[in-house]
């Protein structure tokens, strides 16, 4: 049955549903389990579902015409140069956004010459690459904060773990790393440059 010429329904319908509950699920996957776990950062999770949803319907409708390689990269290169001005993105939020991009075009313009086996594969290690590689910086993530500290006590070298101790009963967190910076003998003060996990 034809409308206007153009089929009222082919196959093809079953076969997209199909790839965007894949694509749906690993973009959940993405955003919601590596993301949104580490960051708590829900201001642009709206942004990576539904940029990720019209990539992949454009993708797969665009992959029913005839267009030629340059035409692919060359809308593939406009999603990837996207901007926000009245709210730049940071790299991590960009790297997101450039895999959310990436995952809703492979599940789109695949074509019989790649099995779902090599799709599902190809979603599920770039998904966990995003999500260990993620975890593991974010646990080797630190601080560093700039103090006065109004006494010379404990600045010489032997008492540096006098002075580790005292600034972490202090301050509450385990410091790492502890830099002396500018020392005034007058009022007795030094500038202290610390690096703590939290």
């Amino acid at each position: 049955m034809e409308l206007f010429g153009i089929p009222f329904f082919d196959d093809d319908f079953y076969k997209m549903v199909f790839r965007f509950f894949i694509n749906f699920f690993f973009l959940t996957a993405l955003i919601k389990f590596s993301y949104y776990k580490f960051s708590k950062k829900a201001d642009y999770l709206f942004t990576f579902y539904l940029v990720g949803t019209i990539v992949f319907f454009l993708c797969f409708t665009l992959k029913k015409y005839e267009i030629d390689l340059g035409l692919a990269l060359g809308l593939f290169a406009i999603f990837g140069i996207l901007r926000y001005r009245t709210d730049p993105l940071k790299v991590k939020e960009m790297t997101y956004l450039f895999i959310v991009i990436g995952i809703s075009l492979i599940n789109a313009l695949s074509n019989k010459k790649m099995s779902y086996t090599e799709i599902l594969v190809a979603n599920s290690t770039v998904v966990l690459m995003a999500y260990f590689l993620d975890r593991y910086w974010n646990q080797q993530k630190t601080f560093s904060k700039d103090i006065l500290y109004e006494s010379l006590k404990h600045i010489r070298p032997e008492h540096h773990e006098q002075l580790k101790t005292e600034l972490e009963e202090k301050l509450g967190f385990k410091i790492l790393s502890i830099s002396l910076g500018q020392i005034d003998f007058k009022t007795e003060t030094v500038k202290i440059k610390i690096r703590y996990k939290k």
